[in-house]
């Protein structure tokens, strides 16, 4: 989620738009969380029915009705063309932060930008197949922000249940692996949702661990988990959120898992398990 330097601006924002589309393939997006089967239905009785109410739900119940979730696709494709508007600081109550930045890219160019949209985008139909009610923080690949401060807002308007910031890191190329940040305590909003979203995390990073097969990130946090109090994201949101970054795409290894549409297929759905985890506990 590190702001492309100056001189890769223009062809991050050439090929940003082209990248950005959701791609069919993979595994099937309906796909159940392992840990969230339905359980057979008893066989029909006269009287009374017995059983749990799990058992009694009519067979095309969906175990997310009635859930809210928030996506926010780290970036936007668009950001390059407008830095006044990107760079403006806006308060995340620990600092001044910029309002939003390009995001990193691979070694040939594949954007930061166009892989959070993408993934989302999976995350999303997989969710709402499941139930819930999806809400994105942006609408396309080829616009301007939101800020920060606005995607967090969105969250926060929608009553989320549970919210995600979706981003691959830019880190030295030697580091691999992803990681999911959490919020600390700042004695602000977020403060009341800091367990419900630690507990968001761990369930997170346990399903994209199963789902994906990539390690933890061998260059920051512990067991894949990192504690911050800077991103704005986090501090300002009063639902139970969490950031992910599903690897560094400055890694060769990463990278070319990312730009293939049914490794990210396969992303999509761990972060749709892990979210679905979280709501059924």
């Amino acid at each position: 989620m590190r702001a492309l330097p100056a001189t890769v601006l223009a062809v991050c924002g050439l090929i940003a738009s082209a990248c950005g589309g959701t791609e069919p393939g993979g595994v099937a997006a309906g796909q159940a969380a392992s840990s969230a089967e339905a359980p057979a239905q008893p066989p029909a009785q006269d009287g009374p029915t017995q059983g749990t109410p799990a058992q009694q739900a009519p067979p095309d119940a969906k175990p997310l009705n009635g859930k809210v979730v928030v996506i926010d696709p780290g970036h936007n494709g668009g950001n390059f063309r407008d830095p006044k508007a990107i760079n403006r600081k806006v308060n995340v109550l620990t600092q001044w932060k910029p309002c939003d930045t390009t995001g990193t890219e691979t070694n040939n160019h594949y954007t930061e930008a166009a892989f959070t949209w993408d993934v989302s985008n999976r995350m999303a139909k997989i969710l709402r197949g499941r139930g819930a009610t999806v809400k994105l923080t942006r609408s396309d690949n080829d616009g301007v922000g939101p800020c920060i401060t606005q995607r967090a807002a969105i969250g926060n308007k929608a009553k989320a249940d549970a919210a995600i910031s979706v981003h691959a890191d830019g880190a030295a190329a030697a580091g691999h692996g992803f990681h999911v940040i959490i919020p600390k305590k700042i004695n602000g909003p977020v403060d009341k949702v800091v367990a419900p979203s630690t507990r968001l995390g761990v369930d997170v990073r346990d399903a994209f661990a199963r789902g994906t097969g990539l390690p933890y990130s061998t260059y920051v946090g512990s067991k894949a988990l990192s504690f911050r109090n800077d991103l704005g994201g986090l501090n300002l949101s009063t639902v139970p959120k969490i950031f992910v970054e599903c690897g560094n795409m400055r890694n060769a290894g990463d990278a070319a898992k990312f730009q293939d549409p049914k490794f990210r297929q396969r992303i999509a759905l761990a972060l749709a398990n892990g979210m679905q985890h979280y709501l059924e506990a």
